[in-house]
This record gives structure tokens, C-alpha cells and sequence, in this order.
């Protein structure tokens, strides 16, 4: 094979450094030359087929297959290695990886493409259809993957990414040809054989994707997807921002369970406030929920949760960019601050949400629907753990009812018990969805987006569990975590107390079940969530056992709260 000119590119490694990527760099350069020939020797075929094109097509394969498992036995020894290295050269090993399983993949529905023609009764069939402009534009793309990684181009990065988008538009338009020729009962094998063709070259605008995401990854330093930055830049704009992405840093956090990615932006360079907005994107129907709270909490209690800086709303998704709170999450304040900042912080937290119960209290008896959400998440608990999922049981003459028979004797049970006021809930009250702010002394809450009016007794059952749920086992941790769900407990009795609510510890026994067994499919530690489910047993039990129209007498162990 001919070398490899190379242009002398500026590393931006030490030179140490760059001579460790260089073997990789080599490789991947020349798996890029070999896939780029392979869709140019496509070209060629479709436009004129000969064995020596296709024999060439397929002898190649075999090469580009072993130059793409060097590239990725050479990733992995080098991350795997002996060698410390920095974040940046871990995140261009990734990246390269990722390019060269996408460009074998390439190579292969090349391959595809090329045994496909042989089905053809004739080579000039498919020349009624634009496989060139398809071509061109892959042909285009490919040749923009080496100059974007070596000069971290965020711009080059973005059109092998938006190929995809073009290859589909070209795809769309043949597709809808060939249907129309199909219905017409002619050449339907040459159409069919066509169709296949279309579809792998629109697969390969699938690779091109996932190869200018992962150099976005390379510049960016962070995953994220084309539609995601598309979201990222339009929510920018929207929230008065006229830079450039590139002046922006971006830093993946977590990634909820719905879906969501949330992330932290801001300006670079800047010695203070380094973190000044979180960015979430996902779900529109989750966004625009969280969209419409804040608004709302803004308006029932000023400053409790974030702002809006800007929102933006795509065709499958939507995003929100909204003030980074300063402080740490109440869960992390519980496990790692001093005994008076804790207490400091739980009598803050108290304070909140009573005052917000008390001006959001609506006199009006409303349904309760624990068991209900109990069942509707009840599947995921039992993949995760299905021998937690007890059968009926008889001993002597007590009869032991199963999972489903408590579940179901406590949603009728459930349907005769009404809460006698409403509040504004936050929905998802846990520990980590509390930030405490030392330095001002105020708490926040975020997260938000399941905010409704319902029954006090919700947010409290969740914010009891959530504590108790936490993993942590040593007993001056555990006993921080005990304190906790003692002093809150006792504030939100005293509250259900000066109310009058009669029916509080039947709607909590209903809750804290709820929660307990609910709580399971986030715990793989087998023995931890038994623990769990034996309280939510315990709690039916006690429920489906009390005669049903004496609530206000009804009472259970508040020991089972603590572990």
C-alpha cells in the first residue's frame, strides 16, 4: 500500500503524549483511507458492475475488519495500560474507538451493497434512481472525519452529523419512487433489490452520525447527541446568550430515569460562579411539566425553585435551561455535614414546607390513589426482585395473604379514605430534590416537574423512604439518617394534629407501603429490599385488619421507619 502523507499537524499533546496516540492516529488514518476507498469502489460498481470491482470490494473487507480490531486492541491496552492518562487522551482513545467501529460498519453495508447488485436483471436499473447524490454526500463526510479530529473542528463535527439528516431526506424521496413503481406489479424484484440498496446506504448516514457524535465527544469533552446540542444552542439563544458554543462549558451530571439528560453550562473562564445554569433535555411532555411548575412555584412561593432562563421546544423534544442553585442536596448535607448543620438545615426544610402547606390548603376532602400508583410500578419491582413477590401462606388458622391479595384488599380498603384538605405537593419529595444553601440560609427545591394538589401525607411519606432507603449501613450514619426521619415524622404529625386529620396514620400506612415496596426496584442489594418489603407487608396487613369504618383509632409501629 501507498503511505500515508501526512500533514503536519499542530498536536495538541506534549510531545511524550502525542507519541503515544500516534500508532492509534496511524491506524485510524488508514482505516479512514481504506473505508473511504470501499465507497468509492461502490460508486464505481453501481455505475458500472464488473467482477474485478467486486471481487476488490469484497477482498478489501477483510483488511479493513483486521485494521479496525488493531485500532480497538490498541484503544483498550492503552487505556488498560500501565501508562497514567489525562481525561483528554481517555476521551480521544474513546473517540477514535467509536469512529472506527462505525467506518467497519460502513465497509460492511458497502459489501451488502455489492452482492445486492448481482439480483439485478440488469445494471443499468438502479440508474434510475440518485444513488449518487447519496454517495457523494457519504463520500463528502468521510473525507471530513481526519481534518475534523486533528483540528477539533466543533463546526466539521456538526455537518458529518447532520449527513444523516440529508442521507434520510435523499432516502425518503428514492423510497417513495420505488413504492409508487411497486404498485404498479412491475420489475418488482429490480425494485425490491433497489430498495435493499437505498436502505444500506441510508444506514451508513446512521454511522456518519454516531461519528460526528463521537467527535462532538472529542471538543466538547462530554457525550451528547446532535439533537441535544441542536437543543443545547436553541435554548442558549433563547435565554439571551449570543456567544459561541465554544466560549460555553458543558458537563454531563446525570441522567434521570425518565430519560432526561441534565447537564451544567457555562461561561468559560470565569473565577466565580463557574456553573451557572442546568440544562435539561428530553421528554416534552416531563419538560414542559417542569416548565409550567417552576412557573407556578414562582408564583405560590418566590425564590423556592430555579429560574427560567430559556426553553425550547423541538419536534420530539424539548429543553429547559434554568438557574444553578448554589448549596448541596439535603441528602448529601444528612451524610457528610456536622450535627448542627444538619439540624440547621432539617429545621429549614420543616419550616418550608409547612409554610407552604399551610397557604396552599385547600378545605376540601379529595381521593387518595396510593395502592393505585403502587400497582401501576409494581412490574418493574418484581424484575428486579421476583421472590420478594410473596403466595398465600396458611398456619394452623392464620392464613397469610399473598403480594396480590394484600394489594388488592388495600385498594378497596384504599377507595373509602379520603384526605380532608389538599395542599400544593412537590410530587418527588426525596431528600436529594431538597438543596440547602448554608451561606443563605434558604432551601430550594427542584425537580419539579410532578408538583400538584394532593395530600401532604404523599410528599412526607416519600421524603420518610427516601431516607431510609439510602444504602448506608454503619451505625453512626445510620443513626444520623434515624434522627432525621424521627424529627420529621414528629413535625409532620404535630401539623396532621393542629388540623384536626383524623384519617393521617391510615393515608401514611397506605403511603409509606406504597413507597417501601415501590422502593425495591431501585435496590439490588437482595436483603435491603426484602427489608423494605416486609415494612410494606406489615403496613397492608395492618390496613386490611382494621375494622374499616374507625379510622381516627388506627395506628401502627413507627419502628418500622428505622433501621
Amino acid at each position: 500500500m501507498k503511505p500515508i502523507e501526512k500533514k503536519a499537524t499542530k498536536s495538541i499533546y506534549p510531545p511524550d503524549v502525542a507519541s503515544k496516540l500516534d500508532e492509534i492516529r496511524d491506524n485510524f488514518t488508514f482505516l479512514t483511507l481504506e473505508v473511504s476507498g470501499q465507497v468509492q469502489a461502490t460508486f464505481d460498481l453501481l455505475n458500472e458492475p464488473g467482477d474485478r470491482i467486486f471481487s476488490r470490494i469484497c477482498s478489501r473487507d477483510d483488511y479493513i475488519d483486521n485494521l479496525k480490531s488493531t485500532v480497538e486492541n490498541s484503544c483498550f491496552s492503552r487505556i488498560h495500560g500501565t501508562d497514567s492518562l489525562t481525561k483528554e487522551e481517555i476521551n480521544t482513545i474513546r473517540s477514535i474507538h467509536i469512529i472506527c467501529v462505525n467506518l467497519e460498519r460502513i465497509a460492511d453495508f458497502c459489501v451488502n451493497i455489492a452482492r445486492q447488485i448481482e439480483y439485478l436483471s440488469s445494471s443499468a436499473f438502479i440508474h434510475r434512481f440518485d444513488y449518487r447524490s447519496m454517495i457523494q454526500e457519504i463520500q463528502r463526510n468521510i473525507s471530513r472525519i481526519m481534518p475534523a479530529f486533528d483540528e477539533r473542528s466543533l463546526s466539521a463535527a456538526l455537518d458529518i452529523c447532520r449527513s444523516e439528516f440529508i442521507l434520510d431526506t435523499l432516502y425518503k424521496t428514492e423510497f417513495v419512487r420505488i413504492m409508487n413503481e411497486l404498485d404498479s406489479g412491475k420489475s418488482s424484484r429490480d425494485l425490491v433489490t433497489t430498495l435493499f440498496i437505498f436502505r444500506y446506504l441510508e444506514r451508513i448516514g446512521d454511522s456518519l452520525l454516531n461519528i460526528g457524535e463521537a467527535l462532538l465527544f472529542l471538543v466538547l469533552g462530554e457525550k451528547i447527541k446532535i439533537n441535544q446540542f441542536d437543543a443545547l444552542q436553541q435554548t442558549l439563544s433563547a435565554s439571551g446568550y449570543d456567544g459561541t458554543l465554544s466560549e460555553i462549558d458543558f458537563k454531563s451530571i446525570w441522567g434521570s430515569r425518565s430519560g432526561c439528560r441534565i447537564s451544567l453550562v457555562a461561561q468559560k473562564n470565569q473565577s466565580q460562579d463557574k456553573y451557572q445554569g442546568i440544562f435539561k433535555e428530553g421528554n416534552p411532555e416531563k419538560i414542559q411539566k417542569e416548565k409550567a411548575s417552576l412557573e407556578r412555584w414562582e408564583t405560590v412561593y418566590p425564590g423556592l425553585t430555579p429560574r427560567i432562563f430559556g426553553y425550547h421546544e423541538g419536534l420530539d423534544t424539548a429543553s429547559l435551561l434554568v438557574e444553578f442553585l448554589p448549596g448541596c442536596t439535603l441528602d448529601e448535607v444528612i451524610m457528610t455535614a456536622s450535627e448542627d448543620i444538619i439540624q440547621n438545615a432539617m429545621f429549614l426544610a420543616e419550616d418550608v414546607m409547612i409554610d407552604i402547606w399551610e397557604h396552599t390548603r385547600i378545605q376540601e376532602p379529595a381521593p387518595i390513589t396510593y395502592i393505585q400508583q403502587l400497582i401501576s410500578r409494581m412490574l418493574y419491582s418484581q424484575r428486579l426482585h421476583p421472590g420478594l413477590l410473596r403466595c398465600g401462606k396458611q398456619l394452623g388458622t392464620v392464613e397469610i395473604p399473598s403480594t396480590e391479595e394484600l394489594i388488592r384488599k388495600c385498594a378497596v380498603v384504599e377507595t373509602g379514605i379520603q384526605t380532608p384538605f389538599t395542599v400544593l405537593c412537590h410530587g418527588d419529595f426525596n431528600a436529594n430534590n431538597l438543596v440547602y444553601d448554608h451561606a443563605s440560609q434558604r432551601i430550594h427545591y427542584i425537580d419539579v416537574y410532578r408538583s400538584h394538589q394532593d395530600d401532604y401525607v404523599m410528599d412526607a411519606a416519600v421524603f420518610l423512604v427516601s431516607n431510609f432507603r439510602m444504602p448506608v449501613f454503619e451505625t453512626v450514619l445510620r443513626d444520623r439518617l434515624n434522627d432525621v426521619i424521627y424529627a420529621f415524622m414528629t413535625r409532620v404529625k404535630a401539623f396532621a394534629t393542629a388540623h384536626g386529620d383524623t384519617t393521617f396514620n391510615a393515608r401514611m400506612a397506605l403511603a409509606l407501603s406504597r413507597n417501601f415496596y415501590t422502593s425495591i426496584r431501585f435496590e439490588h442489594h437482595y436483603d435491603f429490599a426484602r427489608e423494605m418489603a416486609l415494612r410494606s407487608y406489615y403496613l397492608m396487613e395492618k390496613i386490611i385488619q382494621h375494622p374499616s369504618a374507625d379510622w381516627n383509632t388506627f395506628s401502627f409501629s413507627e419502628d418500622i421507619l428505622f433501621y
